[in-house]
């Protein structure tokens, strides 16, 4: 298996993805700040359809919010663009560069999430050197309608014997469901409609935060 990086004890808990399209006009540097008031420590910039100089432009800002109030800062997709900005790392999807290739550009210090739908990817991606992982969508998502298939809660039992890397569970997640979704194994939950359409986005942070169980591991 490739040498990586130990991750941090900050890849637990809540995952706060900010989208722009998901934010509906509200500026991702005020949710940012607002989430961290509220507890958050780990974000996440994805930016589908704005220009490059756009993306750069807010990552920036972006990171330098997230390094003040001392979270970890990751890119989605993009390697060049979290090199450029010196995010903590990158989010890859399925379909983005290649988890080998992505770890020569980023370098060993850097870290690599992988979002994964099914068993045989977890597999890879834990074989193949990353820092954490994706699972999901546990739920129908709210931000995005070409989802892959709904995996439930059970999916996620499923697969969490297969891998000793942290699990964030994402998809339709809500603070009802976050805690049953640590109880079946994730060590924390990504969100991203949750929060860029709370009405208050630092008490739904924190009720988010208050919900979460320590998750009983199945044995590998």
């Amino acid at each position: 298996m490739p040498a990586s990086p130990r991750p941090p004890a900050a890849l637990t808990g809540l995952y706060v993805i900010l989208d722009p399209e998901a934010a509906q006009g509200r500026p991702l540097l005020d949710l940012l700040k607002q989430a961290a008031d509220g507890g958050a420590r780990l974000f996440q910039y994805r930016a589908k359809t704005v220009s490059a100089l756009t993306a750069y432009q807010q990552a920036v800002l972006l990171r330098q919010a997230a390094r003040d109030c001392g979270a970890l800062f990751l890119v989605n997709d993009r390697c060049d663009l979290a090199l450029a900005v010196d995010a903590d790392g990158v989010h890859l999807g399925q379909q983005d560069l290649p988890l080998t290739m992505a770890r020569a550009v980023m370098g060993a210090g850097k870290l690599i999430g992988i979002s994964t739908h099914n068993e045989a990817q977890v597999s890879a991606a834990t074989k193949g050197g990353a820092n954490y992982l994706g699972f999901g969508p546990i739920f129908p998502p709210n931000s995005k309608r070409d989802h892959e298939p709904v995996v439930g809660i059970d999916g996620l039992r499923r697969i969490r014997p297969l891998t000793t890397l942290p699990v964030f569970a994402i998809g339709g997640i809500t603070v009802e469901s976050s805690g049953r979704l640590t109880d079946a194994g994730a060590d924390g939950i990504a969100v991203i409609g949750a929060i860029a359409q709370a009405a208050d986005v630092t008490a739904t942070v924190r009720s988010f935060v208050a919900s979460f169980h320590s998750p009983g591991r199945p044995a590998l």
